[in-house]
């Protein structure tokens, strides 16, 4: 089954007109919002509505966190052979939230500082699936 192209993960963001975009849940009642997104009912334990809207995060957060990955994920995860390290950061987005995310190739620790601005963008994995990636601002 080829899955050069397509998402890795279904409904937790799209690229269109060559933007890339995370797809979050917002409640209707309270307001809640999270990611990834999930329908059924609010996650608020407060309010449990079911109300329930698709919300597209904002592409540009500041780095929360960050480290590398020197080893392969484990399987069911399919990694590049040979295994080349990745770089991952925690971005924190004006929304409140915090979304873990690979880099761009190429972008490495040494590059990235707590509080720098990033995008969000694109690129594929090593089964040609395509994941959001954090990238510096265009």
């Amino acid at each position: 089954m080829t899955r050069i192209g397509e998402p890795a993960v279904r409904g937790w963001f799209i690229v269109e007109d060559g933007a890339t975009h995370l797809l979050a849940t917002r409640c209707t009642a309270c307001g809640a919002l999270w990611f990834p997104p999930r329908g059924g009912h609010c996650r608020n334990p407060r309010c449990g509505a079911t109300g329930l809207t698709e919300t597209r995060l904002s592409r540009r957060g500041t780095v929360w966190s960050y480290t590398n990955a020197c080893y392969p994920p484990p399987a069911p995860y399919v990694a590049a052979d040979p295994y080349t390290p990745i770089t991952l950061a925690a971005v924190a987005l004006p929304e409140g939230l915090v979304v873990l995310g690979q880099t761009i190739p190429g972008l490495t620790v040494a590059d990235l500082r707590v509080g720098m601005e990033v995008e969000l963008t694109s690129g594929p994995l090593a089964d040609g699936a395509t994941v959001w990636m954090w990238g510096p601002p265009s």
